[in-house]
């Protein structure tokens, strides 16, 4: 059968009865001729049943040690696993397959995940030979990007998201549910815009849509403006409708109604939340006991970013490699624990929108940062303590295993001594979370009572309960590893007691456990030994005792396996059933992790706590880029700015200077220092007052969108536009470079009028750095805009960059200069210096001619060189024929001479021309 046939066998040939509807004929490029599925083994034809219920996962289908792949499956799998293909049966018969040996399936799983693939996993649920015909196989649960339990597969410090969305004419839908910790959110937006915004704060893996909405329109324009692009996935259209996932809502939190959850009024959130609430159950094959709560987000409640924005200033991850390292949370990442980890990417993704909750937070730094002693010895605390989060989700989920009990039970033998150091602070909020830390002493001591040490990962394999927690137990272990001894206990007795010193206790397969007596010794038999077998020189007898041991050593292994598996549930059912204080516990756990990791950043990297207030005022004193001053070598120093920005005098700051010299540095370290104050964070500066945010914008980079139709210029309009829509006056916007995409005049004239828009409009906290010197003019028309610049130093011809904000405007950008540092040849540089004269001088010559490439005159006795490219008569001079001028006029004459006119506003040159008329007069 060629690779291709599997669909039509999946979807024609087989019946959900799995009875022969039609034969099928040979795919697309098949050199045998048509099969018939009933010629079809009994097992291929029970790998096609399932294959037809997930046709679009790859099925894992359990074959003794190996877990097999045949079809299409086995092709796509074989290239991205880089294994070898082989086949089943020759010539017609030909079936391509290939495996992964089951105990080393997990990092083949991982990677087909990574992929963005499903992966379905159908294992055995019968012993061999327990009943006629092949062994019975079921899927047991679907592996997606979004459903991922394997702690070998997640990574730690970063959650995992399913997103389920939706949409309508009045908006859009959505749920967040991570099914390694049963976290669950709901949320509605009116626009994909700022949909998009919500689950960009974490980065979804995986997005589930109706049925046959993969494609839409509307799924690529949320894909697009994601910086990860997930994965996507269908549910039945019929799990999103409103009234039948507010049904199986309720039903599985068990309430009469969903206004607890905030959703009454909210029907495209409750569709969303309803699926993917299905979504998980019905992929994981459980209940899913561990989501316990749903929460409705608003977006009131944080400091809003787009997904633009948060690149830009490099939050969550660096723009280099994608990675943490470059990044504000690789820098501000001083976890212990994962849960911590988790937390604080959170924490950076949507700072703080209320005044107490961040006066809290900074309350909390505060005396950890001050206690350095007692600040470690809480870490070391913190250490001890595993993923509960995840540890008692994949034992919800039925995933888990003995040593996730074994690590549960650590984990939680630990809170209470991290409950009573937290509850020896001072801060409210530390406090607080000493509370959930203590509720669970018994079942910390249930689970290490009664989990061994090192138990196995497998549950089948016998040693997952401690000696002495099951006396049943206890004495089928005894049976089952010292049967021997007792065998001899048994032999030793009866010898004793029928005086037979010959007597043997043997075994064979087809009597079992037996005493044999020779012939001479027949006379002291006793009368309660039964006879079985006569041999040459002796007689087998058995006893009761014998026979009654015999069946418990020869079921004893089995038996202790059956009842160990069945203590592991009951003890899992006891986590189930703790989960949502287990969930409470890892909530402040993380919490007080991630204020650890403040107050450590605190103390060792000299940060400072800022004052943080509902004014409009952002002032920092020597302010640093936290990651820019970590990412120094030995001997380098970060130079600290000062910066103030207000509504009274100074909203918009438009910063000039060259290339180079720290423009986008200061103005990202401003936004950093303001969304580190907001998250609860010190703040790298002396001082610092941050007057609340309610958004944070940044227009940074050139970047396209090709795929969108989108040149760079049009991203960077449109993110400005955005900006422009959005911004209130609690904002803090970061331009930079606006309007370089297109010509000189079109830029220069957007961004002036984007400026004053955002001056006379908006009103928002502005940063603008441009390489437009004319835009230093807005100072002098409008009250709130002050110009400042980074300084240079020339010397010996060479730039050097002082890295200082410093007041004014800057008249020059230096480009040419880092131009040469950068390598372009010593030619292209001259022939750059001479045009830029050219142009310094004015855009035309005297003649009316372009001036830009006509070459300086050469020097005496030089050559000429290359002609420009405009090549004109001399153009005639301003002296002017007749009379001499008089000292007034020759003055008037050498001032129109000096000007260059192309700078000047219609405002200066009115100015200048009102001046000069008077002079003459």
């Amino acid at each position: 059968m060629a690779v291709t046939q599997q669909a039509k066998a999946t979807k024609a040939a087989v019946d959900p009865s799995g009875d022969v509807t039609q034969d099928v004929g040979p795919g697309p490029g098949e050199g045998a001729g048509a099969r018939e599925i009933a010629s079809l083994t009994p097992m291929m034809r029970q790998y096609l049943e399932l294959k037809a219920l997930h046709p679009d996962s790859v099925l894992f289908f359990r074959l003794g040690d190996f877990y097999e792949m045949f079809f299409e499956d086995a092709v796509k799998a074989s290239e991205l696993l880089q294994i070898t293909l082989t086949a089943r049966a020759k010539g017609a018969d030909k079936v391509p397959m290939c495996g992964v040996p089951y105990h080393s399936a997990r990092r083949y799983i991982a990677r087909l995940i990574g992929e963005g693939l499903k992966v379905a996993i159908c294992e055995q649920v019968e012993e061999p030979g327990s009943g006629p015909g092949i062994v019975r196989r079921e899927v047991t649960r679907v592996i997606t990007p979004g459903m991922v339990l394997d702690e070998e597969v997640l990574e730690p410090q970063a959650s995992n998201f399913l997103a389920a969305v939706c949409w309508s004419e009045r908006g859009w839908g959505a749920a967040l549910l991570e099914a390694s910790t049963g976290e669950f959110l709901a949320l509605e937006a009116a626009t994909v815009a700022e949909l998009a915004e919500s689950l960009s704060r974490v980065e979804p893996r995986e997005l589930l849509v109706p049925v046959g909405q993969r494609n839409s329109a509307e799924i690529a324009q949320l894909c697009g403006r994601l910086s990860r692009t997930p994965a996507v996935a269908e549910g039945e259209a019929a799990a999103f409708e409103p009234t039948r996932a507010a049904g199986y809502l309720r039903s599985h939190f068990s309430v009469q109604s969903l206004s607890a959850f905030g959703l009454d009024d909210a029907p495209l959130a409750t569709g969303a939340a309803g699926a993917a609430l299905r979504y998980l159950k019905d992929t994981q094959k459980t209940a899913a006991a561990h989501v316990d709560r749903l929460s409705r987000q608003e977006r009131a409640g944080n400091l809003l970013m787009d997904e633009s924005s948060r690149a830009n200033l490099e939050v969550l991850r660096s723009q280099r490699d994608g990675g943490r390292k470059g990044s504000l949370l690789g820098v501000l990442d001083r976890t212990v624990t994962s849960l911590g980890a988790r937390k604080l990417a959170r924490w950076l993704a949507a700072p703080l929108g209320s005044l107490p909750e961040v006066h809290a937070r900074l309350d909390s730094v505060e005396e950890l940062s001050a206690r350095s002693v007692w600040r470690e010895e809480l870490a070391t605390l913190l250490k001890e303590v595993g993923d509960l989060e995840r540890l008692c989700g994949r034992l919800s989920l039925g995933a888990g295993n003995a040593r996730d009990l074994r690590a549960l039970g650590l984990s939680l033998a630990q809170l209470p001594r991290v409950g009573a150091a937290l509850a020896r602070c001072q801060s409210a909020l530390l406090q607080s979370l000493a509370g959930p830390l203590g509720a669970l002493p018994e079942l910390a001591e249930l689970l290490l009572r009664a989990v061994a040490d090192e138990p196995p990962v497998t549950l089948k394999e016998g040693g997952m309960i401690r000696s002495g927690y099951h006396a049943e137990l206890d004495k089928l272990v005894a049976l089952s590893t010292s049967g021997k001894d007792v065998l001899l206990q048994v032999e030793q007795r009866e010898k004793e007691r029928t005086g037979i010193s010959s007597l043997k206790v043997r075994y064979n397969k087809v009597f079992g456990y037996y005493l044999e007596v020779t012939k001479a010794n027949l006379h002291l038999v006793p009368s309660d030994y039964i006879r079985k077998q006569t041999t040459v020189g002796a007689e087998r007898f058995v006893t009761p005792e014998l026979k009654e041991y015999e069946e418990q050593v020869l079921t004893a292994e089995e038996r202790r396996c059956v009842l160990e598996l069945q203590l592991f549930e009951e003890l899992r059912a006891k986590v189930v059933a703790e989960a949502p204080r287990i969930r409470s516990a890892a909530e402040a756990v993380a919490a007080a992790d991630a204020l650890l990791s403040f107050a450590r950043c605190a103390a060792e990297y000299g940060y400072t706590r800022p004052e943080v207030d509902a004014s409009e005022v952002l002032s920092i004193t020597a302010g640093r880029h936290p990651v820019v001053e970590r990412m120094l070598g030995a001997g380098e120093s970060f130079v600290p700015n000062d910066v103030r920005m207000d509504p009274e005098d100074a909203q918009l700051l438009v910063i000039t200077g060259p290339n180079m010299a720290g423009k986008s540095t200061v103005m990202r370290q401003v936004a950093l220092t303001a969304l580190m104050a907001q998250a609860g964070s010190f703040v790298p500066a002396k001082s610092a007052r941050i007057g609340l945010c309610d958004r944070i914008f940044t227009r940074v980079g050139a970047a396209d969108n090709l795929a969108r139709g989108q040149s760079t210029f049009m991203v960077e309009m449109t993110e400005t536009s955005h900006i422009l829509h959005h911004a209130t006056r609690k904002s803090l916007i970061i331009l930079d470079e606006i309007g370089r995409g297109t010509s000189t005049f079109d830029g220069l004239s957007i961004a002036w009028a984007v400026a004053e828009h955002l001056h006379d409009k908006v009103g928002a906290r502005a940063l603008f750095a441009t390489h437009y010197h004319e835009l230093v003019d807005l100072a002098r028309e409008r009250p709130k805009v002050k110009n400042l610049c980074i300084a240079v130093k020339e010397q010996g011809g060479k730039v050097i960059f002082l890295r200082k904000l410093v007041p004014g405007g800057a008249s020059r950008s230096y480009g040419i200069e880092v131009a040469k540092l950068a390598g372009l040849p010593p030619e292209v540089v001259a022939r750059a210096r001479e045009l830029l004269q050219n142009l310094e001088s004015g855009e035309l010559d005297d003649a009316g001619r372009p001036r830009v490439a006509v070459r300086q005159p050469a020097r005496k006795g030089a050559s000429t060189g290359q002609l420009g490219l405009f090549v004109a008569e001399p153009a005639p001079t301003l002296q002017p024929s007749g009379p001499s001028l008089s000292p007034a006029q020759q003055k008037v004459m050498d001032t129109l001479k000096a000007i260059t006119i192309d700078r000047m506003t219609p405002l200066d040159a009115l100015n200048l021309l009102a001046r000069l008329q008077r002079e003459l007069e």
